[in-house]
């Protein structure tokens, strides 16, 4: 019995180590609101500056960073509710291609910060490629 849990170690001991991978962050949920006298996302943006031998889209990520899952891609063009800030990430709510973005219920005030539940989508860009045309 010594003899084959001797050779189970050897063998174990000669598989090649493989690196665990690091789950994803946690989803970081676009908050808006929290005044009774401003929109509950007070400005407006566009995306704008992608080139077309790049990716050409934004990445919508669940969180403000690089490493968080993506949820959703834009293109130039692409008119976005600016509703916070995170160093260069920003959270944003847009409606789906052909909708009235005004069906996204941020336009106007909301008296407590929420968490934005829809029925647009939501998520976090790179600000770099956001233009803010209102607000």
């Amino acid at each position: 019995m010594k003899a084959s849990k001797a050779a189970l170690l050897a063998m174990a001991l000669a598989l090649p180590a493989v690196p665990a991978q690091a789950a994803p962050p946690r989803a970081v949920p676009v908050q808006v609101g929290g005044s009774e006298e401003w929109d509950a996302c007070g400005s407006t943006g566009r995306v704008r500056g992608l080139k077309a031998e790049g990716d050409g889209f934004l990445a919508v990520r669940a969180g403000p960073g690089a490493d968080y899952a993506m949820l959703d891609k834009l293109g130039n063009g692409r008119l976005v509710y600016l509703c916070g800030s995170r160093g260069r990430w920003t959270a944003v709510v847009y409606a789906p291609p052909g909708a009235d973005a005004s069906a996204c219920g941020v336009s106007w005030a909301i008296a407590e910060v929420e968490v934005y539940r829809g029925p647009c989508e939501s998520g976090w860009v790179n600000t770099a490629w956001i233009e803010v045309v209102a607000g």
